[in-house]
């Protein structure tokens, strides 16, 4: 008797075993399954972010053909929240994409660049143009690009991210405004400042300008370009 009424009263801890908690975990291995809720197992974001560049569309313009907010795409990209099935499915309708596209195999990182002159990506923004020297590597430690200022531009917003901003002019005359004090740049002058800081770029001379920028961002997440880029 005594022994039946100690098995009996053992057996909850037996149907409470850890198996049972881990079962949720063996739903979620599966990679190629949306629905199982492993889109950051994936790295959605990297990917999503990848597709988006690739057709030149800002987060906005994404956000807006998608119905989704602004914020909820940044998160994603990001991989700081997991898209559910049904997200998921209306940003690849965005995207003009298969389901399938978010979970493609990735390439591993390159390790190294190599572009010529008139190869490189050129992203229009509201005063000029941006080449992006290293598209391909991860945006951390740093991240080249070229801008080419439009003539006769004097108005724009402020803007901040996190880390240091290096300018190098290569070409024509342009202004860089830091914390409200303008910095008047001509061929061979540089700028390097902490990019917490509002600053905004400015081309009031009738030729061209060409910068040479380099951002040196504290996490992958910041995307400086794309904050100057209005994305």
């Amino acid at each position: 008797m005594f022994q039946a009424a100690h098995l009996s009263s053992a057996a909850p801890k037996e149907l409470a075993a850890p198996k049972e908690l881990a079962a949720p975990k063996e739903l979620a291995a599966p990679a190629v399954n949306p629905a199982a809720g492993c889109c950051g197992e994936v790295q959605i974001g990297g990917r999503l972010r990848l597709l988006r560049r690739e057709q030149k569309l800002s987060i906005r313009e994404l956000a807006a053909s998608c119905g989704i907010s602004v914020n909820t795409l940044s998160l994603i990209e990001n991989d700081r929240t997991s898209p559910s099935l049904n997200t998921l499915s209306r940003i690849a309708r965005g995207l003009g994409v298969p389901l399938a596209e978010f979970f493609a195999e990735e390439a591993a990182p390159a390790s190294l660049i190599y572009q010529q002159q008139g190869q490189r990506p050129v992203l229009k923004f509201a005063h000029g143009t941006l080449e992006n020297l290293g598209e391909g590597l991860p945006p951390l430690g740093a991240e080249p690009i070229v801008v080419t200022l439009d003539p006769e531009q004097t108005h724009g917003d402020d803007i901040s991210h996190a880390g240091r901003e290096f300018i190098y002019c290569l070409k024509g005359r342009a202004d860089c405004v830091v914390a409200g004090q303008t910095y008047p740049l001509l061929p061979g002058d540089s700028l390097l400042f902490d990019a917490r800081l509002p600053h905004r770029w400015l081309n009031a001379h009738p030729e061209p300008a060409r910068l040479l920028v380099l951002f040196c961002p504290m996490e992958a997440e910041d995307l400086p370009a794309e904050r100057h880029l209005g994305r």
